[in-house]
């Protein structure tokens, strides 16, 4: 039992005023693991005053970016010190697998953050120009002020990454809602910043449920919020924030298409990277590519590859190293992924391997690795986001329809192309409309580039410098003729 009976704030672990908790129950044993306290909004209240204080009074705005690098790279080192703990927590609370959870949850949540402490004295935070009316005029990148970061539970401490990173980097005192699914890393991540000697206020950790993360977003001591999670809290999160003219980033669902070319060469490494493509973190990753492409011609090859690859993989115990595929985060999800199986085989679709929850497991809200073959692309498993561990191949005539085909969709977050001609394939990429394209790789970011989406996957972009300017209002001064 991993057990929270105080909340994070202003550099302090304080009482909170709640009087129940959040209990956090494993989705491999159904038992529960952990709990914190179910804030109030009254504790918002508290959160949100501390980090005001710490932007309106505090040294952190104030610093030289090179202090705040400084203050950027100890947190870097204090959570590195507890990567593995917190790996373990993670797959604990969500189902990831421990051979994934390390690399995909944590380390990857370090390496943001030590790109950002990397950027952030280089960047540019103003510049002298020529004004047009002859008066010198410099241009200030200010930070945007107090930010509400509201982070899921699929991969909670990677996305809170993405959040602090910018954040820190621009002087922003943030408050972190984790998920009720995934608090208990949040509060190691509190641990974290409790060693990294920071300023009061500049980190808060809060969770709390749905009322109070809506509290959150609407106080008036908010001026940015940035949130990870499904387009329909992400539309929810976007009206609030024009009724109030807050800035806000949102980061939200997809379907993505895997485009495989003819010339694309199977063997057992490119195979694999095409099938992690879709189920890492057992398809919980809202960059998936959950649909297949793949030409008439090469159909059944690639079907009949995609079934033994897909078959071989082992289901089970999350902290398990030999774990391919971990439960899915709650039962309702379960539930969830199991009403998209139906739908599939009642539209047509049939299901080559999986189809359904795992005979040998008795507990544990588990669902099989799926691959459906005769999948059109007007199928709800084609065009609505699954987030479980679910494959779709669709069938394309040329090149032009698997474009078309792969740009059928209200989301636009990311794609993928294989091929044996990278060059050619970066040509396709660019007919694809979404924010980031791969070329035979799973990888669906880089730390030094901007990651987002088109259409319904979001607004703004998080990652690289592009990533600052979203916690950053443009600020004028004109100078007076000399």
């Amino acid at each position: 039992m991993q057990v929270y009976d105080k909340l994070y704030i202003g550099g302090e672990w304080v009482d909170s005023s709640a009087t129940g908790t959040i209990e956090v129950t494993s989705p491999h044993t159904e038992e529960v693991i952990g709990s914190v306290p179910d804030a109030t909004p009254a504790d918002m209240d508290r959160a949100v005053a501390a980090a005001r204080e710490a932007f309106d009074h505090g040294p952190w705005p104030r610093m030289s970016p090179e202090e705040r690098a400084a203050g950027l790279q100890r947190l870097t080192e204090q959570l590195g010190a507890r990567a593995q703990d917190i790996a373990d927590t993670i797959s604990s609370e969500n189902g990831s697998p421990a051979k994934w959870s390390l690399m995909g949850q944590v380390f990857s949540g370090v390496a943001v953050l030590g790109t950002y402490a990397g950027l952030t004295p280089t960047y540019t935070w103003a510049d002298d120009r020529a004004g047009a009316f002859g008066a010198p005029v410099t241009v200030r990148r200010a930070p945007v002020g107090v930010v509400a970061g509201i982070i899921p539970w699929n991969v909670p401490l990677f996305i809170s990454a993405l959040k602090l990173g910018p954040a820190m980097a621009a002087g922003c005192p943030i408050i972190l809602k984790p998920s009720p699914e995934t608090p208990l890393d949040g509060y190691m991540l509190a641990e974290a910043v409790a060693a990294a000697d920071l300023p009061p206020g500049v980190i808060n950790v809060v969770a709390a449920g749905r009322e109070t993360g809506d509290h959150l977003i609407r106080h008036r001591g908010i001026d940015k919020v940035s949130f990870t999670g499904s387009t329909a809290v992400g539309r929810h999160i976007g009206a609030v924030c024009g009724e109030h003219l807050k800035r806000c980033t949102l980061e939200l669902g997809g379907k993505s298409a895997a485009i495989v070319l003819d010339d694309w060469a199977i063997d057992d490494a490119a195979l694999g990277a095409l099938v992690d493509s879709g189920l890492m973190n057992n398809g919980q990753v809202c960059g998936a590519q959950s649909r297949i492409l793949v030409s008439a011609k090469r159909y059944d090859e690639v079907v009949e590859a995609l079934a033994a690859k897909v078959g071989a993989m082992k289901v089970g115990d999350p902290l398990d190293a030999e774990t391919d595929i971990g439960p899915l985060v709650a039962q309702r999800q379960q539930e969830r992924v199991q009403g998209f199986l139906d739908a599939g085989k009642s539209a047509g679709a049939r299901a080559i391997v999986g189809g359904g929850t795992p005979a040998d497991l008795d507990r544990g809200w588990y669902v099989q690795p799926t691959v459906f073959a005769d999948v059109t692309n007007d199928m709800k498993i084609a065009q609505e986001e699954i987030f479980g561990p679910v494959l779709s191949v669709i069938k394309y005539t040329d090149e032009a329809e698997a474009i078309a085909i792969a740009n059928d969709s209200d989301y636009g977050l990311c794609g993928s192309v294989w091929t044996a001609d990278a060059d050619h394939g970066a040509e396709v990429a660019a007919q694809v409309r979404t924010g980031v394209v791969a070329i035979n790789s799973s990888m669906i970011l880089d730390f030094n580039a901007p990651f987002g989406g088109f259409k319904s996957s979001g607004i703004g972009r998080e990652l690289g410098p592009e990533g600052i300017a979203p916690y950053t209002e443009y600020q004028t001064i004109i100078r007076p003729m000399a």
